[in-house]
């Protein structure tokens, strides 16, 4: 079976990495292992995520985020990173930043920062280079990080956009739950005041919106204002699960305007987003992969091809292990998609982009120079 580079487009590693201290640099079991009898799989699930696993499934490129919920939304006291104001919120984006930079610094030859068109370009390469002349049976290739900012309080006022910019920033979404700038999940509403104003600094320093997690009107009220690129990097189709009765899915027009706009939507293999009538706490084993599948099947018919699609696992988002279908452990697991996908006359080609072309090629398109 041919390993095609995947591209995730949604993975929390620094919220993970400041709130439990896991280390993505071990494999998931060894990370289950160390946090047997602690409060990590209890409120966010065992981890589907580490390095041994992403260098089997063929994972070459992350977006990880940055993101802390306001305190409305705090689950406890091992929530280390919610905030009571905007300013809260820029202080706790900045210490994932530092996270990130740490991670990158000390494992240089795992992580790389892709910042521009030349990073990726260079990373690419490398990891083709050392797959064609292996130093070692089983070549351990480096896996590039694009920052993106789930939730946008961190930005205390539109004009500071720019420092975040500065920072590597360039994929932005505007909201989590409702805030300064937009309705959001569970919370509706349109786009703020500043939330317009936010979107036209956007435009002028060639940012992309994330419209995952904008309430519906605000979503329509940013394709009319805003004329840069926009993108969906952990959202699934509201058809197939409209039962749920949730701002958090995409409607038919939605995805039709983003596929106008050449936007990619990364789906998310998980349960509650697969199953109306799955509720966490229930036995994963009642999900198939094929529901998943079915999600991704039901975007490129209803579009007629397999350009805006990708995968955002949103793997360790507050959900792990217990939360996904059945045929997961890991990461690491994500080809055993391929023949589901062929089984449903998808070509190999179809695969790759599904995987990661159609990601990379926006992500590309996306970065400066």
């Amino acid at each position: 079976m041919k390993k095609h580079i995947i591209v995730d487009s949604h993975e929390d590693l620094a919220w993970n990495m400041l709130c439990f201290g896991r280390d993505y640099t071990l494999a998931s079991q060894q990370t289950r292992e160390k946090e047997k009898n602690t409060i990590a799989p209890q409120v966010n699930g065992d981890t589907m995520l580490g390095w041994d696993d992403y260098q089997e499934a063929g994972v070459g490129l992350i977006f990880g985020t940055l993101f802390s919920a306001p305190i409305r939304a705090k689950e406890g006291e091992w929530d280390i990173l919610t905030y009571r104001d905007q300013k809260e919120a820029r202080q706790q984006y900045l210490i994932q930043l530092e996270a990130y930079q740490k991670l990158l610094d000390e494992y240089s030859d795992r992580f790389r920062s892709i910042t521009s068109k030349t990073d990726l370009r260079m990373l690419l390469e490398d990891r083709k280079r050392m797959e064609e002349n292996p130093s070692g049976a089983l070549p351990s290739l480096p896996i590039g990080l694009v920052y993106l900012m789930e939730g946008a309080d961190a930005i205390n006022e539109p004009e500071e956009l720019s420092e975040w910019v500065e920072h590597g920033v360039k994929l932005i979404g505007p909201a989590w739950h409702g805030t300064a700038y937009s309705g959001g999940t569970r919370e509706p509403g349109g786009l703020t005041f500043a939330g317009y104003k936010l979107l036209e600094i956007m435009q002028d320093l060639d940012c992309v919106l994330d419209i995952s997690h904008m309430d519906e009107k605000a979503v329509f009220q940013a394709f009319d204002h805003f004329s840069g690129r926009i993108m969906a990097s952990h959202s699934n189709a509201n058809a197939l699960i409209r039962a749920r009765e949730s701002n958090r899915f995409l409607n038919d027009e939605t995805i039709h305007l983003l596929a106008e706009r050449d936007g990619v939507i990364g789906m998310v293999p998980y349960n509650l987003f697969l199953d109306s009538k799955w509720n966490k706490g229930d036995d994963r084993n009642q999900v198939s992969l094929n529901r998943f599948v079915e999600q991704v099947d039901y975007v490129c018919q209803f579009l007629g091809n397999t350009d805006h699609v990708g995968i955002g696992t949103d793997f360790d988002g507050g959900f792990g292990w217990q939360s996904v279908p059945r045929e997961l452990n890991s990461i690491a697991d994500l080809p055993i998609l391929i023949p589901l996908f062929v089984e449903r006359g998808y070509t190999e080609q179809d695969v790759e982009k599904i995987f990661g072309l159609n990601w990379l090629r926006f992500i590309q398109e996306a970065l400066p120079s």
